[in-house]
C-alpha cells in the first residue's frame, strides 16, 4: 500500500513538473527572434492588433511619394506592386532610393505595410496586407523642381490605382504652388485620401507646412511613447487631424537591416495604415466618411492645435458605430481655391516661393545592430543567449528532470513488483 501511495505521489509530482516546465518554456520563448517586432509598441497600444481580427488591409493600395521604396527588403517583398521615378535620377519603377535621405522612403513603407519575414522576424506595418506604389522624388535634386515632381507624383499615383497617398514630407511654408491645387484636387475628386506629416520642430518646422496646411488633407501630429506631444518630433497647427507615435520608431533599411528613428515622417504611415484598414473593412464609404471614422474614434487628448482629434484607435476606427457625414475633402480644397486664387489673374505678380519640400523627420536614424558579446566570436551574443540559449537551456532542464522522474517511477514500480512476488513465495 505504501508503495502504491508512493508511486501515485511520484506520478503527481511528474505531472506537476511537466506542466510547470512547459509553462516556463512558453514564457521563455522570445516574441520575435530579431527583436525588431518587440519595439513596435503601437501595434498593441493603439488597437492595431485588435483591428487585425477584422482586416489587415487587403485590397487597398497606398502610394508612397518619397525618396523611393526598396521593395527587395525581406519585410517588403511582394508588397511594392508598381512605381515610378519623377526625379529623373532614379529607376523607372521608383524602387531605387534617391537623394540625401535615401533610407527615408523604405522606412516609411515598412511602418505602413511591412509584412515581416520568417517566424516573428522583422517589421509588421499597420496594414501588412496592403500594397504599395513607390514614387521616388529627388528632394532638391533632379531634372525639375521638387514642387513639380510632387505634383506629377500625385497625378501618377491616382492614375495607377492608389486609394491613399502617403506624404511624409513638408514644404516648411504655409503656402504651396498652384500646381498642387490641380494635382491634389485631381486626387480628391477621384476619392483618393492624402495623408501628410505635420513636420518636426526639431528640424525647424515650428508650425505645420504644406501639404499639411491644405484643406482636405489628413494631417498627422506626433507623440512620444507615453502619448504626450513630442517637442522635437511634431509641429503644431489648426489643421491637425490626429496624432500618432513619432518617437522610438523602427524602420526597414534599403538593402536590408533596420534603423531606429523619430519624426512625423514615421507617424504619418501609421495613420495611412489605419485608413487602409478602414478602407478595407468599409469599402463603400466615401473619402469623407473614411476620414471621419479615423477622427471620430480617436482618443481625445485635449488641445486640438497640439493633438488634432487625439490619438488614433485602429480597433475603434474599424469596428465602432460612427454616424455618416456629408463632408468631402475635394469640396474643402475647391472652396479654398475659389476664395484664394480667384484674383490671381488680375493681381500683380507675387514672388515665387523658393521653398523646397523635404522629408519630415528628425533626428538622423540610427542603425539597429544585434547586441555583440564582449568576447567577440568566442561566445554567443547577448541577444543569441536570450533568444536561443535560454529556451534551449529550459528544454534541457525539462528533459533531464523528466528523465529523473521517469527513472524514479520505474525503480519504484520494480521494487513494488519484487516485494509483491516475495510475499507470494511459499
Amino acid at each position: 500500500m505504501n508503495s502504491l501511495v508512493s508511486r501515485r505521489h511520484i506520478q503527481a509530482v511528474a505531472a506537476a513538473l511537466v506542466l510547470g516546465i512547459a509553462a516556463s518554456v512558453l514564457v521563455a520563448s522570445p516574441a520575435s527572434a530579431d527583436n525588431i517586432r518587440d519595439r513596435e509598441y503601437w501595434l498593441a497600444d493603439y488597437g492595431v492588433q485588435n483591428a487585425w481580427a477584422t482586416t489587415r488591409g487587403a485590397g487597398v493600395t497606398i502610394a508612397v511619394i518619397d525618396t523611393g521604396v526598396d521593395g527587395s527588403h525581406p519585410d517588403l517583398t511582394g508588397t511594392v506592386i508598381g512605381g515610378t521615378d519623377v526625379s529623373g535620377i532614379g529607376s523607372a519603377n521608383g524602387q531605387t532610393p534617391v537623394g540625401e535621405d535615401r533610407q527615408h522612403g523604405t522606412m516609411v513603407a515598412s511602418l505602413l505595410a511591412g509584412h515581416g519575414h520568417g517566424v516573428g522576424d522583422g517589421i509588421l506595418g499597420v496594414a501588412p496586407e496592403a500594397k504599395i506604389l513607390s514614387v521616388s522624388v529627388g528632394f532638391g535634386v533632379g531634372g525639375v523642381g521638387s514642387d513639380d515632381q510632387i505634383a506629377e507624383g500625385v497625378r501618377w499615383s491616382v492614375d495607377h490605382g492608389a486609394d491613399i497617398i502617403n506624404m511624409s514630407l513638408t514644404r516648411n511654408t504655409l503656402d504651396w504652388p498652384t500646381s498642387w491645387d490641380d494635382a491634389f484636387l485631381y486626387a480628391m475628386e477621384k476619392g483618393v485620401i492624402v495623408v501628410a506629416a505635420a513636420g518636426n520642430r526639431g528640424s525647424g518646422t515650428t508650425e505645420v507646412g504644406a501639404p499639411a496646411t491644405m484643406p482636405g488633407v489628413v494631417v498627422v501630429a506626433g507623440v512620444d511613447q507615453s502619448g504626450t506631444a513630442s517637442f522635437d518630433a511634431s509641429s503644431q497647427g489648426i489643421t491637425l487631424s490626429v496624432s500618432a507615435p513619432s518617437e522610438g520608431l523602427v524602420g526597414a533599411a534599403p538593402g536590408g537591416g533596420y534603423y531606429s528613428w523619430a519624426g512625423t515622417s514615421g507617424a504619418t504611415p501609421l495613420v495611412a495604415g489605419v485608413l487602409a484598414l478602414i478602407k478595407a473593412s468599409h469599402p463603400r464609404l466615401s473619402a469623407g466618411n473614411l476620414i471621419n471614422r479615423l477622427t471620430a474614434t480617436a482618443r481625445s487628448k485635449g488641445n486640438p492645435i497640439v493633438y488634432g482629434s487625439g490619438l488614433f484607435d485602429a480597433s475603434a476606427a474599424v469596428s465602432a458605430t460612427v454616424a455618416s457625414v456629408t463632408t468631402d475633402p475635394a469640396n474643402e480644397l475647391k472652396e479654398w481655391i475659389r476664395l484664394n486664387r480667384r484674383a490671381v489673374a488680375s493681381a500683380e505678380p507675387t514672388p515665387t516661393s523658393t521653398a523646397t519640400p523635404t522629408p519630415a523627420r528628425t533626428p538622423t536614424p540610427t542603425v539597429i545592430a544585434a547586441p555583440v558579446s564582449p568576447f567577440g566570436r568566442v561566445l554567443p551574443a547577448v541577444g543569441d543567449l536570450r533568444d536561443i540559449g535560454i529556451p534551449i537551456l529550459v528544454y534541457a532542464i525539462f528533459a533531464t528532470l523528466l528523465f529523473l522522474v521517469l527513472r524514479s517511477i520505474f525503480r519504484e514500480f520494480t521494487l513494488f513488483r519484487e516485494s509483491k512476488g516475495s510475499r507470494r513465495r511459499p
